[in-house]
């Protein structure tokens, strides 16, 4: 796959977006969906992502990007307030030679501890949707 392929209204995000597949909401808004990984690489592991159809970080609008932005840091906020993790790490990946396996824009907000090891970004490891909404309603609770 290139950097710059086209769409695939057929990703996961997409059909999450549609409906078609469940997850565990954090926050949504008309631009805006969080939500809690399913294969999380720590407890809290959250997700950003645009409603509107976007690959990467270079093909999004950059209203809608500056919006998505926003909305991480919103959430990164609730995120420290509602699971005091000693730190926060951000992620975003462009193209599948930088780590990107679902090709539509999301950001990773990943709550980290000291001591504490992270998973490998899309291990494969699913995690118990009761917990992930448990995580999520906390992180909801906080913003």
């Amino acid at each position: 796959m290139s950097l710059n392929g086209t769409y695939d209204p057929d990703n996961i995000f997409a059909k999450i977006l549609r409906g078609e597949i469940p997850c565990a909401k954090v926050y949504e808004d008309d631009q805006v969906l969080s939500f809690m990984d399913a294969f999380p690489q720590t407890s809290g592991h959250t997700l950003v992502i645009p409603k509107t159809p976007s690959r990467n970080l270079l093909d999004t609008d950059p209203d809608m990007l500056t919006h998505v932005i926003h909305t991480t840091q919103t959430i990164a906020s609730a995120v420290k307030t509602a699971l005091d993790p000693d730190g926060i790490v951000i992620t975003q990946f462009n193209g599948a030679p930088a780590g990107q396996t679902v090709f539509h824009l999301h950001f990773h907000i990943l709550p980290r501890y000291t001591g504490g090891q992270m998973r490998d970004h899309a291990s494969g490891q699913m995690a118990d949707m009761d917990v992930l909404k448990q995580l999520a309603a906390k992180i909801n609770a906080a913003l």
